[in-house]
C-alpha cells in the first residue's frame, strides 16, 4: 500500500486547520489561487471530470470546482476528508469526497478522468513512481495531468525545511523530510516510463516574509509539472 501512515496521521491531526487562512495552512492559500489559475490556463475546465489525489480538506478541489470542473476528491486521511465534505456542504458545492488512495480507487473503480491533480503530495508517499503512474492511468486517453512537489538540492532543504518550519515558522515542524523530496529530471523520467508526454515545468516561488507567491521559471523549491496522456 503506497501511504506512509506517520504522514497520513500528521495530517489528520491537522484537519481542522485546513480552513483556517492565516494557521498552518496559511502557505497553501496564499499558493491556491495561483496554481488553480496555472491548472485552468491550460486546460478548459468546465464540464471536465477532474480527480485532485491528496485533496486534503478540499482547498484546491473547490477553486477547481468553481472554474466550473465536475470535481472527485481522495486522501488517504480521513478527517480531512471529512473536513472537506463539511466544507463543501456548508458552501453549497457538489464535490464527491473519498478517504481513498489512488491506488484503491483504481483497484474498485473503471472510472477515467479528463484532469487528474495531485500537488503537494509525491513527497509525501513512499513510492513517488508509483502514484505518478497511477495517476496517469486514472486519465482518459488525451487526459492532462498536474504534478507539484519540491526539488531536492541544499537549497530546498534550507527553505523548505529549516526556513519555513524552524525560522519563519509558516508550516507545522516535520511537515517535510528532505529525503522524500524529488529532482524535476527524477519527475520528468517517472513521467514518460509511465507513457505520458511532459509539457511544461514552472517553479512556485513563495515569500515568507511578504506571503506573496508568484509562478516562474525557477525550479529551485517548489515545482509544477502538466503533462499529457496519449
Amino acid at each position: 500500500m503506497n501511504i506512509d501512515q506517520q504522514e497520513v496521521q500528521k495530517f489528520a491531526d491537522l484537519a481542522e486547520k485546513w480552513w483556517d487562512t492565516s494557521g498552518d495552512f496559511k502557505p497553501l492559500h496564499v499558493i491556491n489561487p495561483l496554481r488553480a489559475e496555472y491548472i485552468s490556463s491550460k486546460v478548459e475546465l468546465e464540464g471536465k471530470t477532474l480527480l485532485d489525489v491528496g485533496c486534503g480538506g478540499g482547498i484546491l478541489a473547490e477553486a477547481l470546482h468553481d472554474k466550473g470542473a465536475i470535481v472527485t476528491g481522495i486522501d488517504a486521511a480521513g478527517p480531512g476528508i471529512e473536513i472537506a465534505k463539511h466544507h463543501a456542504k456548508k458552501n453549497n458545492k457538489s464535490i464527491d469526497y473519498q478517504e481513498s488512495t489512488a491506488e484503491d480507487l483504481i483497484q474498485k473503480s473503471t472510472e477515467k478522468y479528463d484532469v487528474v491533480t495531485c500537488l503537494e503530495v509525491l513527497e509525501h508517499v513512499p513510492d513517488p513512481k508509483l502514484l505518478v503512474k497511477t495517476c496517469i492511468d486514472l486519465l482518459k486517453p488525451n487526459g492532462d495531468l498536474f504534478l507539484s512537489t519540491i526539488n531536492k538540492n541544499p537549497r530546498s532543504w534550507i527553505t523548505a525545511i529549516v526556513g519555513a518550519e524552524y525560522i519563519f515558522n509558516i508550516l507545522p515542524k516535520g511537515t517535510h523530510e528532505f529525503d522524500k523530496f524529488i529532482k524535476p529530471s527524477s519527475l520528468g523520467s517517472y513521467i514518460r516510463e509511465s507513457s505520458a508526454e511532459l509539457v511544461e515545468t514552472k517553479g512556485m516561488f513563495y515569500n515568507p516574509i511578504t506571503h506573496k507567491a508568484n509562478i516562474n521559471n525557477d525550479l529551485g523549491v517548489n515545482y509544477l509539472m502538466y503533462a499529457k496522456k496519449p
